[in-house]
């Protein structure tokens, strides 16, 4: 088996492919929020990545993130890379809610527009944990 550390035990969970992807629109924090860290990715969003200096620096900080990112959430059978992509394109009718067996709000996401945007959101700062709540059967 595969560890970062010793007793660690490995799960790919995020994509550096996605991850990089994400960095193409990373002056929003669009790859930021896929790994974790909401609160540098809202301010990447209101600060065009830092004024696009902390966007060139991620560049190179995205291996790092995937990692700790991996160690950090369970894996199961929601895929994370799916969900955040579903979430992106998707999300004002709750597509993302829908793959993760959350049908009821799904349905309110697809008659209210995502929540009125706000759902969204909040989804953007909490999908990976909800995602590894599913995993682990916590939901």
């Amino acid at each position: 088996m595969n560890t970062y550390q010793q007793g660690a035990p490995y799960h790919d969970t995020h994509s550096k492919v996605l991850g990089y992807l994400l960095w193409i629109f990373g002056f929003l924090g669009a790859h930021r929020f896929y790994y974790g860290k909401p609160i540098t990715g809202t301010i990447w969003f209101f600060t065009l990545g830092l004024l696009g200096i902390g966007w060139l620096i991620d560049l190179f900080l995205i291996p790092a993130m995937d990692r700790e990112a991996d160690m950090r959430f369970q894996s199961g059978r929601v895929n994370y890379s799916l969900a955040w992509v579903l979430l992106t394109f998707l999300g004002l009718f709750g597509v993302h809610r829908l793959y993760m067996g959350k049908w009821i709000t799904a349905i309110i996401y697809f008659f209210t527009g995502g929540l009125f945007l706000l759902g969204i959101l909040y989804d953007f700062w909490t999908l990976n944990r909800q995602i590894s709540d599913v995993n682990s059967g916590r939901v």
